[in-house]
């Protein structure tokens, strides 16, 4: 199995873009009647159902960004193509990954799926046979908060490209490398992907729409503008030792690594 952290970034990766309106603000600004193709287009092609699995956007939107998830992504095994063949296999092997959301961590939810599923093998299913469950990878949740001023830089940044302010959100990703950089480097990460909402990350038929991949050199090139305009942390939002009125007066460097270096609010 692997273990899949849960993400609270400027924008999110593969979900709705941050960088434009939601999905579902831009169906509504749809003439009538367009709006309704468009979801059922979605649920037909994308979802590959009639219906969706929560019954309001506020449960589908906590299901797709903050609760934690199973998701099945292949079985390997016997005879798997098209048509039909009486093969018996001598191995099936399945692949599964978990979302982690906070106060989830990786070794321990290994340990009770491996357990459970050992307890469902000897005791439900009573085979003789014998079962292997392994974690591939795995990651703890990361999250962090939109008011640092490494998310004030990237917002700015996002709303002149794109004329409109970001969405926040969280969302599910195989992406441990954003603690790993935070733990290493003791400064304050930002995911900044310009994905939209349809895209596909990682899946056959992926995509990245040209708008998106001329307007993210924009979006980085004035996020690191907005970047060199940040005067210094934010004395409200720190618990750290307060700076000095000299220090806070020095311009440049001590001001940004200052704000970059709390972590307070994490």
């Amino acid at each position: 199995m692997m273990a899949r952290p849960s993400l609270f970034a400027n924008t999110s990766c593969g979900g709705p873009d941050a960088a434009k309106k939601s999905r579902e603000n831009r169906v509504s600004s749809s003439p009538p009647g367009v709006a309704g193709r468009r979801a059922r287009r979605y649920r037909e092609s994308d979802v590959g159902g009639a219906a969706l699995e929560r019954d309001t956007k506020e449960q589908l939107l906590m299901g797709r960004w903050r609760w934690p998830t199973l998701s099945i992504h292949g079985i390997e095994g016997a005879f798997s193509d098209a048509g039909a063949k009486t093969v018996l296999p001598r191995r099936v092997s399945g692949k599964f990954s978990i979302r982690l959301v906070p106060d989830m961590q990786p070794a321990t939810t290994e340990k009770l799926v491996k357990d459970y599923l050992e307890a469902q093998w000897r005791d439900v299913v009573g085979s003789k046979y014998s079962l292997d469950v392994s974690m591939i990878h795995g990651g703890p949740a990361w999250v962090s908060r939109p008011e640092h001023p490494n998310y004030v830089a990237a917002a700015r940044a996002v709303e002149k490209v794109y004329g409109k302010p970001p969405d926040l959100t969280r969302e599910g990703g195989s992406i441990p490398v954003a603690n790993w950089l935070e733990d290493a480097t003791g400064i304050t990460v930002l995911l900044l992907p310009t994905s939209a909402s349809n895209d596909g990350a990682h899946a056959q038929n992926e995509k990245w729409d040209k708008r998106n991949l001329v307007n993210a050199v924009k979006v980085l090139a004035t996020y690191l503008h907005e970047i060199s305009r940040l005067v210094g942390p934010r004395p409200a939002m720190c618990k750290c030792a307060p700076p000095t009125a000299e220090q806070l007066a020095q311009p440049g460097f001590f001001q940004f690594a200052k704000g970059f270096k709390c972590k307070c609010e994490i």
